[in-house]
């Protein structure tokens, strides 16, 4: 679960009054969220970077818009996967494909630790994308199901199975739990 800042909303009131400081603190609070959605979705670190960039221009452009009554890591997720689609849309990048994975050894230093990073990365990869959606909305932007439900547009009951689907795909692609259906 991301950290979030508990002073995001003396920050969001100073940076809409135009206080560059208070920006760049939110900046650098949600960077790694914004680039790990992006991550996530397009498998490329050039296209993270891509989206990270386009993300804050459009928060800076359109931060009076912001009115408040959601949280603003719910705001920064719409923005964000808005901003993946955008580049698929334009034909900038292409979001990663699904693809069957093995599941890792197991873990008992530290090249195994990373081993086990680079296979959670991977399994989130081979996640069908409405799943990988729903599960870094609530996990990596921190959203609650209701307001995952909302930003995604679909109902609470429908975010909650498919984070619980993709939770389950990683366990089993990490050798958690068994395999099969």
């Amino acid at each position: 679960m991301p950290t979030i800042p508990p002073d995001d909303t003396a920050l969001t009131l100073a940076a809409k009054g135009g206080d560059l400081d208070a920006f760049e603190k939110l900046v650098r609070a949600h960077t790694p969220a914004v680039y790990a959605h992006a991550l996530r979705f397009f498998g490329d670190a050039n296209a993270a970077e891509d989206v990270v960039q386009e993300v804050w221009i459009k928060v800076y452009r359109s931060l009076d818009s912001f009115d408040g009554r959601a949280r603003l890591s719910t705001w920064l997720y719409r923005v964000t996967r808005n901003a993946c689609l955008d580049l698929v849309r334009q034909g900038r990048h292409t979001p990663v494909p699904v693809e069957v994975l093995d599941p890792p050894s197991s873990q008992s230093d530290f090249a195994d630790t990373v081993a086990l990073a680079t296979s959670l990365e991977r399994g989130m990869l081979a996640l069908a994308p409405e799943d990988r959606d729903a599960l870094s909305a609530v996990s990596v932007f921190g959203l609650s199901y209701a307001e995952a439900s909302e930003t995604l547009g679909v109902p609470v009951g429908t975010v909650k199975s498919r984070v619980f689907r993709a939770r389950r795909a990683l366990a089993v692609t990490l050798g958690l739990v068994p395999g099969g259906e």
